[in-house]
């Protein structure tokens, strides 16, 4: 993967190659030809990022004084055209490579939010440990694995699924207070832990954010689908964009990355990095 826009100010140079390359017997390096670096792919000397690598690059930012406790991004695919799916996935318009960023993105994170309908459309499963992360994570002060959050109004789920059953941490939902108790009551015996993070039967994006951190939970990742990543926008608690721009066009009437009404002003976010491979473009974006 080249890089076309600095994720760090420091620049790799060929003896730093050379060195890793003798020292690791699976090399795993930035390689690069005036400035431009290769990651997740192959680098033009055959060197490959490392998982290490690719998690520096994608840090969540030290929290600076006076700043939210908790850091939002999301991590979202996107065709040419605009399309965030195909057929209701984003399976197909995804790569080997964007999903390497999308687990080192989740290795990265306390929580993976989501939406109740991104869940039963991408048949989600619980997040896994990762040995290649277990030491980044344990320094770090985090569990084996981020916990799963669900959006969900009317806790429609179907609680004999993994997510419920085999977690290696127990699934949240967020809700409303109105949220049916009986549903609620369905999700606790199912072994998740209900958060009320609105009054009425919809959750409110900046209370859900004000309680994931009071769990201790402030590297936070969604995950869509575009409904609940349209909210987070309109609520503008939404701190940084990581988005896959996939060579596709598939026209047709796909969603696009966020739905429902448009803010008032729209919103500025600055480029942080810009990587290339194979076509796809993997951006990161923070707020302005």
């Amino acid at each position: 993967m080249r890089r076309l826009f600095p994720v760090t100010d420091q620049t790799v140079t060929d003896q730093t190659v050379t060195d890793r390359t003798a020292a690791d017997p699976a090399p795993a390096d930035l390689a690069g030809e005036g400035g431009v670096a290769r990651a997740h792919g192959r680098s033009p000397g055959g060197h490959e990022w490392s998982l290490d690598e690719i998690a520096d690059a994608y840090a969540y930012p030290e929290p600076r004084p006076g700043e939210p406790v908790a850091w939002l991004r999301a991590n979202m695919v996107s065709t040419l055209d605009g399309a965030a799916q195909h057929d209701g996935r984003s399976q197909p318009i995804s790569s080997a490579t964007d999903m390497r960023v999308f687990g080192t993105l989740r290795a990265l994170a306390d929580v993976v939010i989501v939406g109740a309908e991104t869940v039963r459309q991408e048949q989600y499963r619980p997040a896994r440990a990762r040995a290649e992360f277990a030491e980044r994570r344990e320094a770090a002060g985090q569990g084996a694995a981020p916990a799963i959050a669900i959006v969900s109004a009317s806790l429609d789920l179907d609680f004999s699924l993994p997510l419920f059953t085999s977690p290696l941490v127990p699934t949240l939902i967020l809700t409303g207070a109105a949220a049916a108790p009986d549903r609620v009551a369905a999700a606790e015996k199912a072994g998740a832990r209900v958060v009320t993070a609105g009054d009425g039967m919809g959750v409110e994006p900046a209370r859900a954010v004000r309680a994931l951190a009071g769990l201790g939970h402030t590297r936070l990742l969604t995950e869509g689908g575009p409904r609940l990543l349209g909210q987070l926008v309109a609520a503008g608690v939404l701190d940084e964009l990581c988005l896959t721009v996939s060579p596709m066009l598939t026209a047709g009437g796909a969603q696009r990355i966020a739905g429902g009404p448009a803010v008032a002003v729209p919103q500025r976010f600055a480029l942080v990095s810009l990587l290339e491979e194979d076509g796809f473009l993997y951006s990161r974006y923070g707020r302005a």
